[in-house]
């Protein structure tokens, strides 16, 4: 059980810099690993779920090489992967899981994937069904759910395949799927997701063409090892930009932070809202970056549908948390993607928040939120992460906002994708407060 800080009448205060992007992260393991020569990575987010995707390449016969500062990929390229001498463990990694099934597709060996229980209950045929036009083969249990066998083949062929949802992860398989064909695959997006794996891909040399939300990918091309400096995780800057936009009298600036522009839609929902937020020292490279700084503002509610939720689906529980100190009635839909994610967050950001006071209606794909609610705890001190570290990290900024202390189980789940949260959103606390 974690003790969550309350009640920061003094305003958060600071600067610090957040962990590396999860999602680049992940990327430059898997191109590094497939790549011809070394990969040199720093800002790595050493994080439970990138630490899965960097061991299950090790078990793959991929050198790599992590100290404090960096890690170090000796690529074996496209083809060079063995086959493990054992299942690879998946963890909690739904980017690792989606990800390695369209890579191990097209390898000559037959790879089982296992995960743990919140893992397990995740959805994966959105992948192995378009995967299997490509001539992929697996053996999955009934509902299409982990543990998972992959009977990877060399002879895959290109794919014509339009996207039925709009998902990077989806879409980042098959381009992986596609570079092990023997030809050209045509994807096509339903609506723009997050772009990574395309911009980085061309960085280390492949063949990808973008027109509108028809990309184009090579089969076989000879990637070369690349330089790759990690910005940091919006999605997790995303946890102290909400909370200074809450708390009064906060003022804080967070360094280097990842702003691609399929990435920025928090910002640009906060910004909707009213909230205060400038970009400073924006460089901008293969993937954008810049400086934030975020003062506090008051808050009006704003309606989000199908055509925002690809851009915000993973900020989505800091939102309803955002909208509940809003003026006004916010309304969330086109968001049931939020069902399958590591818990049912619709259904748990709800009770969570209602727990505190909050006036919340569940929809069948998204919410309606009351705004002006004085957050207070109603039958019970203690709040629940569920083992979703959104969830827990969500939890501690709403805490933040709360008169009498709040007890937070299942605070470990946060380790999955940020580590150090809680030392870092003490060093935005005045000092004479007490830590956390």
């Amino acid at each position: 059980m974690k003790t969550l800080r309350t009640n920061q009448r003094q305003g958060l205060q600071g600067a610090l810099e957040v962990p590396g992007d999860k999602s680049i992260s992940h990327r430059s393991i898997i191109l590094g690993a497939i790549s011809n020569g070394d990969t040199e990575i720093t800002h790595f987010l050493s994080s439970e779920d990138c630490l899965r995707t960097m061991q299950a390449f090790e078990d793959m016969g991929v050198s790599i090489e992590r100290t404090k500062d960096r890690v170090l990929v000796h690529g074996v390229g496209l083809n060079g992967l063995r086959q493990p001498k054992h299942a690879l463990n998946m963890g909690n990694s739904g980017t690792t899981t989606r990800l390695m099934l369209g890579l191990l597709s097209g390898q000559p060996f037959t790879t089982e994937l296992f995960g743990d229980q919140s893992l397990s209950r995740r959805p994966m045929k959105r992948v192995t069904e378009p995967l299997s036009q490509l001539g992929a083969r697996f053996k999955v249990t009934g509902d299409g759910r982990l543990p998972i066998t992959v009977y990877g083949s060399q002879e895959l062929n290109p794919v014509d395949y339009r996207l039925p949802v709009a998902s990077a992860q989806v879409k980042s398989a098959l381009i992986l799927a596609g570079l092990c064909s023997n030809g050209t695959s045509t994807i096509i997006e339903k609506q723009q997701t997050r772009d990574h794996t395309e911009l980085m891909l061309r960085a280390f040399g492949g063949e990808i063409e973008k027109q509108g939300l028809t990309l184009k990918v090579a089969g076989q091309p000879k990637l070369i090892g690349q330089p790759i400096r990690v910005p940091g995780d919006l999605s997790s800057a995303a946890f102290f930009i909400a909370a200074a936009t809450l708390v009064p009298r906060s003022a804080i600036t967070l360094h280097n932070v990842g702003l691609n522009p399929t990435r920025t839609g928090f910002l640009r929902v906060l910004k909707r809202m009213g909230a205060d937020i400038t970009v400073q020292n924006r460089y901008d490279h293969a993937e954008p970056s810049g400086d934030l700084l975020i003062r506090s503002a008051p808050l009006h509610a704003i309606e989000l549908t199908s055509d925002d939720i690809p851009s915000v689906i993973d900020e989505l529980p800091l939102i309803a948390l955002l909208a509940t100190q809003a003026e006004g009635t916010t309304k969330i839909t086109g968001a049931e993607e939020l069902r399958v994610k590591e818990t049912d967050r619709i259904t748990v950001v709800a009770a969570e928040l209602r727990r505190l006071g909050s006036e919340i209606t569940e929809l069948p794909d998204g919410m309606i939120i009351q705004g002006g609610t004085l957050l207070a705890p109603q039958e019970t001190d203690q709040v629940d992460s569920h083992g979703d570290h959104r969830i827990g990290m969500m939890l501690a900024v709403a805490a933040l906002l709360v008169k009498s202390e709040l007890a937070l189980a299942n605070a470990s789940a946060i380790n999955i994708s940020y580590p150090d949260f809680f030392a870092d959103l003490n060093r935005l606390i005045p000092a004479r407060r007490a830590a956390l």
